[in-house]
């Protein structure tokens, strides 16, 4: 385990306050991921539990207060399970409190600062995770996993791996929500191009044949600003790159990323993307069918069907030039520590059963859920092309480097690659540029 200075455990966080968001859909279209305060609170709430939940008692109705982000169109998908499981069962019942995604780390933060309205169980972004362990927040689930039947093994290693500590276990995976490649089959079918490219040389040849200046189609409008937080890391780890060294150092400015950024770029001198893409604009260009391939996450699909668009969805194509791999985040479920009234600690394992094994109403958002079970049931296996595209990724998912309060420290890659992309600085100042600031946000 790599260690750097100052930090109390390493765990795998996400890209940015920008993308810790990510997968709580607002009711923004394209930017559905909202920017969310970094983690503050400092304080311990209460002594876990230091035995296996009983169970209520019959005839005695608990209440289980579970947070959420989903504050847009994911939000009654959950909404949906949490009705579902109260009905199925009448010893426990689940209040859901949606909060505001922007707020929702804010908000949570203070409840446990204040001790006052926190959660039993809520959901919490994988990035997430690390700041609150290492700050003694959330408490350990094997004990809780275990008297409830949930078992490790119903899902991704990579998730599991990295929600533990010191051989504790403390989130358990809904979903994992990577990034994708969302393409237009009436666009693809016109080009003659009857399956979406799978490496980088088919993606250009692809590119090229999809674009039609006469009508102001591009083959691929290559983002400047969001969805690089996933797309840029997603290329930077299939060139065999990564965020830091085996020493903690800053890494991103290597030439793996280099090379990563120069790609990108040339897609705009080879004419198959627009120039200058603005927030979002490569968003709504595929959304008009003004773009032929564009990258997203899940989230995405509401929208796209809303919009009639005749798209499909495949993993992301190899554009790297050493391996196959893709930026993910990921919904958690977590208990904070406070939560230590073994009638509830039942109720939540019980819960979480529940949903292990009748997440599928999830998968309709879009998502492509991380219990194994329901991915492998007739259910899952019937459903559209987007879900079960997603979870072929699952495979070579990557997350982002083991640091504490990695948000912070990877701001400055967003616009300095920005920079890049819109070609005021060349590739490699720009990534030096970008980890000169990173490295001194480490120091803090």
């Amino acid at each position: 385990m790599v260690k750097l200075k100052s930090l109390q455990w390493i765990g795998l966080t996400g890209l940015s306050l920008v993308m810790v968001m990510s997968g709580c859909s607002t009711n923004k279209p394209a930017n559905t991921a909202p920017a969310s305060a970094a983690p503050a609170a400092s304080a311990s709430a209460g002594a876990a539990a230091t035995k296996a939940p009983e169970p209520a008692k019959s005839g005695e109705k608990v209440t289980l207060n579970f947070w959420t982000p989903f504050s847009g169109n994911d939000g009654p998908f959950m909404k949906k399970i949490v009705d579902k499981y109260n009905a199925s069962q009448d010893k426990y019942t689940v209040k859901m409190t949606i909060q505001p995604n922007g707020d929702y780390y804010k908000l949570l933060d203070t409840a446990i600062a204040t001790k006052k309205g926190v959660p039993d169980v809520a959901i919490m972004h994988l990035d997430q995770t690390p700041t609150y362990i290492a700050k003694d927040l959330l408490q350990p689930l094997d004990d809780i996993a275990k008297a409830a039947g949930v078992e490790k093994s119903n899902f991704p290693d990579a998730t599991v791996d990295y929600a533990t500590k010191d051989g504790k276990w403390y989130s358990i995976p809904l979903d994992i929500h990577p990034l994708v490649l969302y393409y237009n089959k009436d666009l693809f079918a016109a080009a003659g191009i009857t399956k979406p490219p799978t490496n980088r040389e088919e993606f250009v040849e692809d590119a090229k044949k999809l674009t039609d200046s006469s009508k102001g189609i591009w083959g691929a409008a290559m983002p400047t600003f969001w969805i690089q937080n996933f797309l840029f890391p997603t290329i930077l780890f299939q060139n065999g790159g990564s965020f830091l060294d085996d020493k903690g150092n800053i890494a991103y400015n290597s030439p793996a990323g280099v090379e990563a950024v120069t790609f990108m770029r040339s897609l705009t001198t080879m004419k198959v993307s627009p120039p200058t893409v603005a927030q979002d604009g490569d968003f709504n260009l595929f959304q008009q069918g003004k773009s032929a391939m564009h990258f997203n996450g899940p989230w995405s699909k509401d929208a796209f069907d809303k919009a009639k668009i005749n798209y499909g969805v495949a993993p992301v194509p190899q554009l790297g030039t050493v391996k196959q791999a893709v930026f993910a985040g990921s919904h958690n479920f977590v208990i904070p520590k406070s939560t230590t009234d073994a009638k509830v600690l039942a109720g939540v394992g019980d819960f979480l059963k529940y949903v292990s094994a009748n997440s599928i109403d999830w998968a309709e958002s879009g998502q492509a859920v991380a219990s194994k079970v329901v991915r492998d049931s007739a259910a899952f296996k019937a459903m559209t092309q987007q879900q079960t595209e997603v979870a072929k990724e699952f495979d070579y998912v990557q997350f982002a480097p083991k640091v504490l309060n990695w948000g912070p420290i990877s701001d400055s890659i967003w616009s300095e690659l920005a920079n890049a992309l819109q070609g005021k600085k060349d590739p490699k100042q720009a990534l030096d540029d970008a980890a000169a600031k990173s490295t001194q946000a480490m120091k803090k």
